[in-house]
């Protein structure tokens, strides 16, 4: 394991009406990507749409779809949720039986149209098109090499490494070139890779990203980021697509290959924490049960008298219910949490106090006024949020204010595809928990050690997670000499349409 410094990140806005919403979310971690792929389904773009629509919680900033019909590839993407990137009249020109799509959220590359994924490739090995959700942590080291040989970069994608890595090796066989590319690649990545005829599904050997198969009813196979992703297709999980597999989907069926040799996995933590949707199965565990269980160990391990249970909408409902079966204390909806916050919207011109809490969140005074509260969130980072939540609690009446932590202090950036800020942003980084409770304002203050978690989760302390957002023990050492988004020279200002052979 290897205990990384960093270097602080630069953060790129490339447009001044994204202000508040970035403003807002930062304090969170964020996922990269999600990836959906099909192969043998008629007008596979629209399932693929559908797939994407289930995956959007993993990025907003962009979508894509790429389709065959066995002759030509067809691509269009744009920036944007999925339901306002694609309509009936974007879907219908992509044809085809086999389909990947991709959503994004930059954590590599900053958030252009040009950087929107698939990336689409014309090459000596013919043209394909390539999803990916994860980071490459020697990418810019590679990518270095690759243009002192002459590559030219069109993104500043990471993945965009491998397809150099492909064109410069000396291999004239597909899955030759892929193979001598992708065992020079280090770091996190879950690849989508569609052929005029096949469909490839790579997972890094260290697993840390999700990516599972499953079956239409129709017979069709689909390879996706998580299974909620199935559910909306009809499709029936079959497997986690293994660490280190690459899968080759064709007329003749499934085909595996591991180019990689064996090593100790690493799967995210925070995925079954944080990020994938509750009624996913991910790391072959059902995340609802697994938050569900931290709570309750939460509630073992930190109890307190209180009248209410009180979770920080969305991701933390399930860990605060766990909270509340086993502490025996009534479950509480005490936030509402707004869905509609858009991309663009006004600040007003008179200052409104914790003006980006109040837009997101509101507090349902009736239950909590007079109240000691248990407030239950699975995450802190910055603390700019928790702190305004404090407050407005205290505003509405709370009595008492105990927030505890469903997961242990987050003191270490990911260099994995999780955007979580620098060290020196993280706020258990530099400071104690009697020191984070005092500037938050709140009676107490508990996170979840990383032992209940791993008890919690049913792993009982082995060593098959990547923790190194909790411990600083990274499975990966990076090579490359900056972590962080890369300073843009072009944006693109047009819509991605496009066929190609």
């Amino acid at each position: 394991m290897f205990h990384l410094r960093h270097k602080k990140k630069i953060l790129i806005s490339p447009n001044t009406a994204d202000f508040h919403e970035e403003s807002l979310e930062k304090n969170q971690p964020r996922e990269a990507c999600g990836i959906y792929g099909i192969y043998g389904m008629p007008k596979s773009a629209y399932f693929v749409y559908l797939g994407l629509h289930a995956l959007q919680h993993r990025g907003q900033e962009s979508a894509g779809i790429v389709s065959s019909d066995m002759k030509r590839l067809y691509r269009y993407a744009n920036m944007g949720q999925v339901a306002r990137v694609f309509d009936k009249k974007k879907l219908a020109p992509l044809k085809g039986r086999i389909a990947i799509g991709h959503n994004r959220y930059s954590t590599t590359g900053a958030s252009f149209l040009r950087n929107a994924q698939p990336i689409r490739v014309e090459s000596r090995l013919g043209a394909f098109a390539l999803a990916h959700n994860g980071n490459i942590v020697n990418s810019q080291t590679l990518r270095r090499k690759l243009e002192e040989r002459g590559s030219i970069f069109q993104t500043t994608v990471d993945s965009e490494v491998i397809v150099h890595l492909m064109s410069v090796s000396n291999e004239t066989n597909f899955l030759d070139a892929l193979n001598t590319a992708i065992v020079q690649v280090k770091g996190a990545y879950s690849l989508l890779i569609l052929r005029k005829d096949a469909l490839y599904a790579m997972r890094d050997p260290n697993g840390f990203r999700p990516l599972v198969l499953g079956q239409h009813k129709d017979g069709a196979y689909v390879v996706a980021s998580e299974t909620c992703a199935f559910d909306i297709t009809e499709t029936k999980y079959i497997r986690d697509i293994e660490p280190g597999e690459l899968l080759r989907i064709e007329e003749n069926g499934l085909t595996s290959f591991y180019p990689f040799p064996k090593t100790t996995t690493s799967m995210c933590i925070f995925e079954n924490i944080y990020f994938s949707r509750p009624d996913s199965i991910v790391f072959q565990e059902p995340v609802y049960e697994v938050r569900k269980n931290l709570g309750r160990y939460l509630a073992r391990e930190h109890p307190v008298k209180a009248d209410a249970v009180v979770p920080i909408p969305d991701s933390s409902t399930t860990a605060a219910l766990g909270y509340a079966e086993e502490s025996k204390i009534p479950y509480t909806i005490g936030l509402i949490r707004s869905h509609y916050i858009g991309r663009t919207f006004i600040e007003p011109e008179q200052k409104i106090r914790n003006f980006g809490a109040r837009l997101k969140y509101n507090v349902v005074r009736s239950a909590v006024e007079n109240k000691s509260i248990i407030v239950v969130d699975d995450s802190i980072m910055r603390g700019t949020t928790a702190r305004k939540l404090a407050k407005m609690f205290r505003e509405a009446g709370a009595k008492e204010i105990h927030l505890r932590i469903s997961a242990p202090p987050t003191k270490h950036p990911c260099f994995y595809g999780i955007d979580i800020p620098t060290e020196n942003e993280l706020i258990a980084s530099s400071r104690s928990i009697e020191e984070i409770r005092a500037s938050f304002g709140v009676d107490s203050l508990e996170y979840m050690s990383l032992e209940s978690v791993y008890e919690a989760m049913r792993t009982k302390g082995e060593k098959k997670w990547c923790d190194a957002c909790f411990s600083g023990l990274y499975p990966l050492a990076s090579e490359d000499p900056i972590i962080g988004k890369q300073r843009e020279l072009f944006t693109d200002l047009n819509e991605s349409f496009s066929s190609f052979e």
